[in-house]
């Protein structure tokens, strides 16, 4: 169930919806930049440094004005994992990047469509940005380490096989930071699975009960009408006679 919203709720999530997508997006500009140019100066680098604090410090913020104006926060809280451990993880540098999946409620909200339409955005957005942000997250922690993911092709490389579940073992991750990104990214990559089979499930099933409507219409209703007007036809008949027999006035 969808949290209850006050109007005041509704309200902040239209004026900043769109505010706080340029920030998501200025956000992983400036996180992702020096990882794939290490060789940045370290001025800019620093500056980047600067634009990424301040960039969470604001989004992190909407979070908690949201957090306040919910009705029931406790669930406003389960609603929203994902915003709440970018919100409580700031310190580890590469799982910055759960601020960035945000943006996928920013696309809920902002949907427009059929359901079906939605899911399918929202899975296809999901896939797309996991991959990406996970690729930038283990090449963050595994540049200079021993392991085989030394440039963002690698890495992109690995997310892919990796949400997949297809697993080559020719890229993987050695350091702590890399392998919990790793789990996340084998639980993200079962919980879209999941998503894709409900989808398909749910239109082989729709389509099974068109299939069975149009064969009732055509097995079923059909004679029904030809009794209705069979017996219309009687009745008329019946009448006729009924008004024939009568004697004139």
């Amino acid at each position: 169930m969808a949290t209850l919203r006050r109007p005041s709720e509704a309200g902040w999530d239209r004026r900043v919806q769109w505010p706080l997508v340029a920030v998501s997006l200025l956000f992983v500009a400036a996180y992702a930049w020096p990882i794939l140019d290490p060789t940045l100066p370290l001025a800019l680098r620093r500056t980047l440094s600067t634009v990424v604090t301040l960039t969470w410090v604001v989004l992190t913020g909407e979070f908690v004005v949201r957090l306040l104006l919910a009705r029931d926060r406790w669930r406003f809280v389960r609603d929203h994992p994902l915003d709440l451990a970018a919100a409580l993880l700031p310190v580890f540098r590469p799982l910055r990047l759960l601020r960035l999946l945000s943006l996928l409620t920013l696309l809920d909200r902002v949907g427009r469509g059929s359901l079906r339409g939605r899911v399918g955005l929202y899975v296809a957005a999901s896939v797309t940005l996991i991959v990406l942000t996970g690729s930038l997250a283990v090449l963050d922690a595994e540049r200079g380490s021993s392991g085989p993911i030394q440039t963002y092709g690698d890495a992109l490389w690995w997310s892919v096989e990796t949400i997949t579940t297809v697993g080559y073992g020719d890229m993987y991750p050695v350091t702590v930071t890399g392998r919990v990104v790793a789990g996340l990214l084998m639980l993200a990559g079962i919980g879209v699975l999941g998503t894709v089979t409900a989808g398909i499930a749910s239109w082989l099933v729709e389509r099974v009960e068109d299939l069975g409507e149009q064969e009732d219409l055509e097995q079923g209703t059909a004679p029904a009408t030809a009794t209705d007007v069979q017996a219309l036809r009687e009745e008329v008949r019946r009448l006729r006679e009924e008004l024939a027999a009568r004697p004139p006035p």
